[in-house]
């Protein structure tokens, strides 16, 4: 599922700008200001903004390179001025594409969709896909049929083990050191709670398996 944030003053432009880019794979929100923007972005992880140049609170090229200063998401500028300037210095700024208004929506859909195939190539490495799940470990996204799943820190750590050592039985001891590292004192129990909060929260029962003795592992149901 991708995130994408659209930051646009014209609520009937923004608004069916969510409506013509949500899909089943992509979640378009809108917002129409620097300001709420901001509050939004403290909250949420975006895959890719579309940043409308002249706001209300403030300059879209302002908040474009406060974005980039803080390695943010991808953006593509909106802009009313044709003007290869403005182009010229959204792209310096690090805009990934910029389109001048009036746009075809069809053009925007596409111009969309390239920077989330570069998303996809980019970030490759970080994601696993494997049967129900969708483990994106860079963006700290997890999903099960879809449906967006809240791990903490320490049950990401342990998915991130377990994704890496998939069919491989590991101790007790070498989790425990993965997960907690040089801390003086873990609870003998925490380890255990810790698989069980993650066996239930990616409804993964038949996968994480207790090796009694030993430790435990992530293996398919019949493996």
């Amino acid at each position: 599922m991708y995130h994408i944030l659209i930051v646009e003053d014209d609520e009937a432009l923004a608004e069916g700008l969510c409506r013509a880019l949500s899909t089943d794979t992509i979640l378009a929100e809108c917002r129409s200001s620097i300001k709420a923007a901001r509050q939004q972005l403290e909250k949420e992880s975006y895959s890719l903004i579309i940043l409308d140049v002249n706001l209300p609170d403030g300059n879209g090229f302002d908040f474009l390179k406060e974005l980039k200063a803080e390695a943010g998401p991808a953006v593509i500028l909106l802009t009313a001025n044709d003007m290869e300037t403005d182009m010229v210095t959204g792209l310096e700024l690090g805009a990934e594409d910029y389109i001048t208004k009036p746009f075809s929506l069809a053009v925007l859909r596409a111009r969309v969709n390239t920077q989330l195939r570069r998303l996809e190539q980019s970030k490759g490495g970080c994601k696993e896909r494997l049967g129900d799940w969708l483990f994106d470990f860079e963006r700290m996204e997890f999903f099960w049929r879809g449906e967006k799943l809240e791990l903490s820190k320490t049950e990401q750590k342990l998915l991130r083990i377990f994704m890496e050592n998939k069919e491989i039985t590991l101790s007790r001891e070498t989790l425990i050191n993965y997960i907690w590292g040089n801390e003086e004192y873990v609870d003998e129990n925490a380890l255990s709670v810790l698989v069980k909060r993650l066996r239930d929260k990616l409804h993964a029962g038949d996968y994480i398996k207790t090796v009694y003795g030993i430790g435990y592992a992530w293996r398919k149901p019949n493996g």
